[in-house]
């Protein structure tokens, strides 16, 4: 449904106060593809996974009792990288459940199925509200 002239004028007028204010949150936000959101989370990740490599390193290399636990955390800080990083990718990719897909490709036949027999939730709810109330 578009927009009449005044709710487009309004909300141009939101959008530019917005800018005024932060606009460097406003051009985070204006980023239409959130796959560039997930490509800045896998180099994030595989800066963490370097760090916890050398964290580790350092714990194994240097003698000492009181520098084993700094390998096993940096172990452990590898360990978290790379399941963020995971994530990130299969996200970005369009793998997994609570992805969406990405641009330009279509959704697995199975998930567009289910969604064009069910509807959405609020027409799923009407057609409940109907039921009772046709059973009464």
């Amino acid at each position: 449904m578009p927009l009449s002239e005044h709710e487009q004028r309004l909300l141009d007028q939101i959008e530019q106060a917005l800018y005024a204010e932060d606009p460097k949150w406003a051009n985070t936000v204006r980023i239409s593809d959130p796959r560039s959101h997930y490509k800045r989370r896998l180099v994030k990740a595989t800066v963490g996974f370097a760090l916890g490599v050398v964290i580790m390193m350092v714990g194994v290399v240097l003698s000492g009792a009181a520098l084993i636990p700094l390998g096993v955390g940096g172990f452990v800080v590898m360990l978290a990288a790379c399941l963020w990083g995971l994530s990130s990718w299969k996200r970005m990719n369009g793998f997994g459940d609570s992805a969406a897909p990405a641009p330009g490709q279509a959704a697995p036949p199975g998930r567009q199925a289910r969604r064009s027999n069910r509807g959405t939730f609020m027409e799923r709810m009407e057609e409940r509200w109907r039921r009772r109330h046709d059973e009464r």
